[in-house]
């Protein structure tokens, strides 16, 4: 992997950038913009951020296909007006998510864009499609259904994207890699979504015997009052299953159904070319499922950063193969401590740290990663 910072022309705006490039075939590239001049109007750092992610696409990045989108805003209900000005009508690769940004800003984006891909209008499924060769991935971003409680929302959602899967010929447990479950008040409407994925997974072939989904289930907000569930998710169809290995890191970690709950620790899809690990949300737990360094939020930073290492390990990959990084704290004031941290840790890498409370009142802080690996293995199609 290799790394660069990119700043704009009037240092209002700065890109971190992690670059995958294979010999052959499709290059990767993951952007964190974050703004660097923070007392700037919304209009202003909406046009800064969308602007310069234009600008480094055609400049620096070879005019790449932009294959996902998250937009961090800090106010939702009041910013998604002017947000959605900025955005083009096809808007099924983007996800819009009130996580405050902790640097100050209003606004924060994370962007996903790839060379050589075949990058489709939204399918009539409401899924939105990029091809490789024989593979589809299929995207699905910040979707909400604004209806009574929090686990009747996530039953219709759920049930909502193995309908749009099933258009593809694809199902939950063979082709979906990875989800993001935001909550308003997790504290109080968790409970009511793990419920309703419990038994919707259950319903699918999705159990403690066969496997999960990796995922990140955490506080966030959609503009929408009614909506107390957002949903995003990722699938790919043309995987073989030969492809698809889950990680655990048992000697760090426990299995998430211990304590009820129902998601893969980390994914690792392997092409032909490269390996995709996707970590889910990871916080300071040990493999007995208790929380570590219990009211200490700098001890459970490394306790952490040591559990996501252990997850990549095992998938053969190291910190250096690290695309991006997202960290999720519950109290503001510890972002100067955890910032240290992850900083030291990760020097290179683009990275946010947000305001988004974790699942369990415990757990202070959280990280989810995204890495892609060198592979050569002929059994596999290259991406």
């Amino acid at each position: 992997m290799r790394y660069k910072t990119v700043t704009d022309a009037d240092r209002r705006v700065t890109a971190a950038i992690a670059v995958f490039s294979a010999e052959k075939g499709v290059s990767e590239y993951q952007l964190m913009i974050q703004l660097t001049e923070n007392g700037l109007p919304l209009q202003e750092q909406l046009k800064s951020v969308f602007s310069f992610l234009e600008d480094i696409r055609k400049n620096d990045l070879h005019n790449a296909a932009i294959v996902f989108r998250r937009v961090f805003l800090s106010d939702a209900a009041n910013q998604l007006e002017s947000l959605l000005h900025h955005l083009p009508e096809n808007r099924n690769n983007i996800s819009i998510i009130e996580q405050p940004p902790l640097n100050g800003a209003k606004i924060a984006l994370w962007a996903y864009l790839q060379t050589g891909a075949e990058v489709s209008e939204p399918c009539s499924s409401g899924l939105y499609g990029v091809r490789h060769g024989k593979y589809l991935h299929l995207w699905k971003g910040a979707v909400i259904s604004p209806e009574n409680d929090s686990g009747t929302q996530m039953n219709t959602l759920l049930n909502d994207y193995i309908a749009q899967l099933k258009e593809h010929n694809c199902t939950l447990a063979g082709n979906c890699i990875r989800t993001w479950i935001f909550v308003r008040d997790i504290d109080v409407n968790y409970a009511g979504i793990v419920k309703a994925r419990r038994e919707r997974f259950a319903e699918n072939g999705l159990t403690g015997k066969t496997h999960y989904i990796a995922s990140t289930g955490i506080g966030g907000r959609h503009a929408d009052p009614k909506a107390t569930v957002a949903f995003d998710a990722y699938a790919v169809k043309g995987l073989e299953s030969e492809q698809i290995r889950y990680l655990h890191a048992k000697s760090h970690l426990n299995a998430t159904c211990e304590y009820g709950v129902t998601f893969e620790r980390g994914t690792c899809i392997r092409y032909g070319d490269r390996r995709h690990i996707f970590i889910s949300g990871t916080a300071s737990i040990d493999n007995k499922g208790k929380i570590v360094h219990e009211g200490d939020v700098g001890k459970q930073a490394v306790r952490m950063i040591e559990n996501v290492k252990a997850l990549l390990g095992e998938a053969g990959c190291e910190t250096d193969d690290i695309a991006h990084i997202i960290v999720y704290l519950r109290d503001m004031a510890d972002y100067t401590t955890v910032g240290d941290i992850v900083e030291k840790h990760f020097p290179d890498m683009p990275k946010l740290i947000l305001l988004a409370p974790i699942c369990r009142p415990g757990w202070l802080v959280e990280m989810e990663c995204f890495a892609i690996g060198k592979d050569y293995n002929a059994s596999f199609d290259p991406l």
